[in-house]
């Protein structure tokens, strides 16, 4: 295996872990404050990786991908966290804040990420494997929050649009869910996914990730 492709392993390992851990976790937690413990009666309210990694979105698919883009795309999922939305105390508002969770995990990490690259510099620390780390911690976060809210179902986004959406578009809507996962996948494979929704809204990303760490930085640097 080739030297640069293993120090990329190693540097987006824990990122990597800890953005999917954390992610679906947060959907379980959210789905518990807001009534319904299904989640975590089945151990899913977790921070063991190895209770929501897939074998196949989690290992399989992303490195397919990344050896399919030459590296320059990797796309994956873990087991989703079972919800039962009825035990909401209020279903509609309820599996908003649940699906917002996940992607709002991701930008709470690439924060966390951006302070642990903050004070790196502001260490005076230049192991290159730990700022890389730190960089890709804040990358890895941002794209999986961002492509995690795509309005589609079953993607957190097509969740938040169908609780926001009237009854009927919303029902219209949750037929498409069977084919969502394709449908994201062909505009990946195509480059519109990434052309007209990760690529903008990542861009956002770093620069509101720049906007809150800018003062905290100022003491540092």
């Amino acid at each position: 295996m080739d030297s640069s492709l293993i120090q990329t392993i190693a540097v987006y390992a824990l990122p990597v872990i800890f953005a999917i851990t954390l992610h679906e976790a947060a959907h379980g937690y959210a789905a518990r404050m807001l009534g319904d413990n299904t989640a975590y009666v089945l151990g899913r309210v977790s921070l063991n990786p190895m209770r929501h990694i897939d074998p196949i979105g989690t290992i399989v698919i992303p490195i397919v991908l990344y050896f399919a883009t030459s590296g320059a795309f990797m796309f994956g999922y873990a087991k989703p966290v079972p919800v039962a939305f009825g035990n909401l105390r209020n279903p509609r508002w309820g599996s908003l804040w649940v699906a917002a969770a996940g992607p709002g995990s991701n930008f709470v990490q690439a924060l966390i990420w951006g302070i642990v690259a903050v004070l790196l510099a502001g260490f005076h620390v230049e192991e290159a494997f730990l700022t890389r780390m730190a960089a890709a911690g804040v990358g890895v976060n941002l794209v999986l929050g961002v492509l995690n809210l795509f309005p589609l179902p079953p993607l957190d986004g097509g969740r938040v649009l169908m609780a926001l959406l009237p009854i009927r578009a919303s029902l219209a809507l949750q037929k498409l869910e069977p084919y969502g996962f394709f449908i994201v996948m062909a505009l990946v494979m195509t480059g519109v996914l990434t052309r007209f929704w990760l690529s903008p809204l990542v861009t956002v990303g770093y620069a509101a990730v720049s906007a809150i760490l800018n003062p905290f930085a100022s003491f540092f640097l």
